[in-house]
């Protein structure tokens, strides 16, 4: 088993592990093509609302696999060498802090009380009140964030499985494995709770799951695997996901966007999207951002196109947040872009600390959260 994405890693059934750097620096050596395209100019920002800065906290350096988590008035966000906090959404005071003492490879996942997180050692940890509760050794490594629900910690790992485990515990209740391939996406996948159902994507198919005991409610596929090459086949399922009811909206990587029922087990449409990150959306429009910077937005209710921008390409986007009347999005450069909600013109933007945002915005009350690639995490407020 493998992985790939634009930004992160390719891991190989065989452990070989090579970095995006390295995998450029051989595709480099073998072309002579074109130099990469250079980060559009930003024109004259046009601050058509305003922002405030209403808090700011430090984690530690971090990777885009450590997004932070916004839940019953709590932001926990974590830090890449194994800090992990809890802040009050309010005013980002530290609620609890606790250093693992370890490398982090995901989270956080949190149901408000409990947190749970993974270790580069294929650790899952849980923690309550800034305490480890219990540790489970995972046979495979992880890059989603474990979801935390019905006193349950859910995990999906790379080599195409989900488990379950019990939250007081840490026993292992039940596992669900599907096929592996050989490759797999070294990026967030797309694992969160719909009703009574556990949704996960495996490969480029989404799975409802019975959370009780891991039986498989329904199978629907969001893009089928075609190209020459493992890579050019590769199309697991990114997250974010956007969920709004029934309706699940995801990406697979580089192939296709969709929405599916997640009641029904049906797919209401899928669309052709060159896109490597999630969704986010109401109940309306969904938004994503594609390879090379153009944000793109299509109807909830049947995929048609809605409005298109190109004014971000090549800046390297995180997938977006819609919120009230904008879509917030981030880039390599530690800029957060606003825009209008119903056709993309830009409303504002905030800059952070200068290093990139690696992860999606998030709410946390009415407060537009952030975090950046040098761990610092930001809190706007409309003014």
């Amino acid at each position: 088993m493998s992985a790939v994405t634009a930004p992160s890693r390719v891991l190989r059934r065989s452990a070989w592990v090579v970095t995006s750097g390295v995998l450029a620096w051989l595709l480099t050596a073998c072309s002579s093509g074109p130099e990469k395209p250079k980060p559009t100019q930003l024109a004259p920002v046009a601050a058509l609302i305003g922002t405030t800065l209403a808090w700011s906290s430090q984690v530690g350096s971090s990777h885009a696999m450590l997004a932070p988590r916004a839940v019953a008035g709590r932001v926990f966000a974590a830090g890449a060498s194994g800090t992990v906090v809890a802040l009050d959404a309010a005013t980002g005071k530290d609620l609890w802090r606790l250093n693992l003492g370890q490398p982090l490879a995901a989270g956080v996942g949190s149901d408000g009380q409990m947190a749970a997180v993974i270790t580069q050692g294929n650790d899952l940890v849980a923690i309550s009140d800034g305490k480890e509760v219990w540790r489970v050794r995972l046979p495979a490594r992880s890059f989603t964030a474990p979801l935390v629900a019905g006193k349950r910690v859910f995990v999906l790992t790379a080599d195409r499985t989900v488990r379950a485990f019990d939250g007081l515990t840490g026993a292992r209740l039940w596992v669900q494995s599907r096929p592996a391939e050989p490759l797999v996406l070294s990026q967030a996948g797309a694992l969160l709770a719909v009703g009574d159902t556990l949704v996960a994507g495996l490969a480029g198919r989404l799975f409802g799951l019975n959370p009780l005991n891991g039986s498989v409610r329904w199978d629907v596929p969001v893009a089928t695997s075609r190209g020459a090459n493992e890579v050019e086949r590769l199309v697991d399922v990114v997250g974010p996901a956007s969920r709004v009811g029934n309706s699940v909206c995801v990406r697979a990587y580089s192939a296709a966007v969709g929405c599916i029922d997640a009641t029904l087990g049906t797919v209401a449409w899928t669309r052709p999207a060159q896109g490597a990150t999630g969704l986010h959306g109401d109940d309306r429009w969904v938004f994503g951002a594609e390879a090379d910077g153009r944000v793109r937005a299509w109807q909830r209710s049947s995929g048609e196109p809605g409005w298109e921008v190109d004014r971000l390409k090549y800046r390297v986007l995180t997938a977006p947040l819609a919120v009230g009347r904008v879509v917030a999005i981030g880039d390599n450069q530690g800029v957060v872009h606003l825009l209008s909600r119903e056709d993309g013109s830009e409303m504002t933007r905030m800059t952070a600390d200068g290093s990139a945002i690696l992860v999606a915005p998030l709410l946390a009350g009415d407060a537009l959260v952030v975090q950046t690639r040098n761990g610092g995490v930001y809190a706007w407020r409309p003014q």
